[in-house]
């Protein structure tokens, strides 16, 4: 197994479970072209004269999303358009300031080459709100994957309750609309992430054990506060958006089967297999967290014993590593300080932080090793804390996966740690936001610019 995904091998959800996974290349990397492969949205389907036109726009943003610049001719032939109909087609998509001229391109026939066209999308941004249980974070990210604005704000989410909660999160996402409203940037939508059970369809989180949350009506919450003039919202769970970013990642690298474990108070998973996310019959697929891998063990915050997040989650770490008075318990403090600290205390060799963290790459490599064994990934991306001590956890865990899975080279699974870090979750949600654009340009662009 690999533990640097920028090595030269591994370089490198609300939407709907059956969507293809793509790779994109910008004439052999994702350089200009946009974000690279999708897992949330599907083909477009014409299904009629009037959507013909809509379906045929999004279809070209695609292909020069998941393809790379390209000239006219070529995306003609590539998508099995006549010609005059994709000229037309990129006149509008440039009208929309979603494609923009490249340079001239020369597809090998004589005559003069042709210009290229590729992803713009400088002018609109999707946003991402992650609701954890120490912080609240928002992420703009523009269709071309630049990062407008980025704001993380430490906070006891449980301690504080879901309507200071919601305040926050409101004014968390007013800084963002202000910020890309003064750099004439429309704004496609916001999603929300949020640990737990969640309903998609009703925003609303049904269930999040660890902040304590039943029922709440988290979209419902935020639009009132936002009022008149919202951008669309929409719900989903935390850790299957940090998949979605993480995949955009990894599939740089060709791997299009991974496992995405988020730790932090709770422990996620988000699960893509072929390309896809996976959800699950009832969307609940994921919840790794709350397997019950040492029933006599701690008691969890869902009411059980000995889940694995009592195990691996950050609040197993902290108890295993310091005194209940020590700082790095205080959630008011900004987690990646805290993370820091420890950080210092194990390069300096304390033996309590040493002990803890071994504890925990013991509980890892236990219950990844089953995971492997069951759905067989190219790959487990670690991504929250476990980022912060990969150095010291990564050979351990390795170790141990190898011992335990049943397939020979661990099942061709390799572990990889995050760099996006603690922003996965938020990063998935923009990118979930910026998905309609893909399906129903023109409309996504008016609805944003409040046409």
């Amino acid at each position: 197994m690999r533990t640097d995904p920028r090595s030269t091998e591994l370089s490198g959800g609300g939407g709907r479970s059956g969507d293809e996974g793509r790779r994109g290349d910008d004439e052999g990397g994702r350089g200009g072209s946009g974000f690279g492969p999708v897992v949330i949205n599907g083909p477009a389907r014409p299904a009629g004269r009037a959507s013909i036109r809509r379906a045929n726009l999004g279809l070209v943003l695609r292909l020069l999303r998941d393809s790379g610049p390209r000239s006219r001719a070529r995306i003609a032939d590539d998508a099995g358009l006549p010609r005059p109909t994709v000229t037309g087609l990129v006149t509008e998509l440039i009208e929309l300031g979603l494609l923009r001229e490249g340079d001239a391109e020369r597809d090998g026939s004589v005559g003069r080459p042709g210009q290229s066209v590729r992803i713009d999308g400088r002018a609109l941004c999707g946003i991402g709100l992650e609701i954890n249980v120490d912080y609240l974070a928002a992420v703009a990210l523009t269709l071309g994957g630049d990062t407008v604005f980025e704001r993380r704000v430490a906070m006891d989410v449980r301690g504080a309750g879901p309507e200071a909660v919601l305040d926050c999160a409101a004014g968390l996402v007013r800084e963002a609309l202000d910020v890309l409203d003064a750099a004439a940037i429309a704004t496609a939508g916001v999603t929300v992430a949020a640990p737990g059970v969640v309903d998609i369809a009703a925003g609303t989180v049904v269930y999040a054990a660890n902040i304590g949350w039943h029922d709440v009506r988290a979209v419902g919450g935020i639009r009132s506060r936002l009022g008149r003039g919202a951008p669309p919202l929409r719900l989903e769970n935390d850790a299957k958006l940090g998949a979605v970013a993480e995949y955009l990642e990894a599939s740089a690298a060709g791997i299009h089967d991974l496992i995405y474990v988020t730790g932090e108070t709770g422990v996620g998973g988000g699960i893509i297999s072929g390309g896809r996310l996976h959800r699950g019959a009832a969307g609940f697929a994921g919840e790794i967290g709350h397997m019950p891998l040492d029933p006599g063990g701690a008691l969890c915050a869902c009411g059980r014993r000995g889940c694995w997040e009592t195990m691996v989650g950050l609040t197993a770490l902290l108890r295993h590593a310091a005194a209940p008075g020590d700082p790095v318990h205080d959630p008011s403090l900004d987690l990646e300080a805290r993370l820091t600290d420890l950080q210092g205390r194990a390069a300096a060799g304390d033996a309590r932080t040493l002990e803890a963290l071994d504890r925990v790459a013991d509980g890892l490599g236990l219950g990844l090793a089953l995971l492997a064994d069951v759905l067989n990934p190219r790959a487990v991306v670690l991504g929250g804390y476990f980022t912060y001590f990969g150095d010291r956890l990564a050979p351990r865990v390795e170790r141990m996966m190898a011992e335990r899975v049943m397939a020979p080279d661990t099942g061709g699974c390799r572990l990889l740690l995050s760099t996006l870090g603690f922003t996965a979750p938020a990063r998935g949600g923009a990118l979930l936001a910026l998905d309609p654009v893909y399906e129903d340009p023109a409309r996504t662009v008016a609805t944003a610019k409040g046409a």
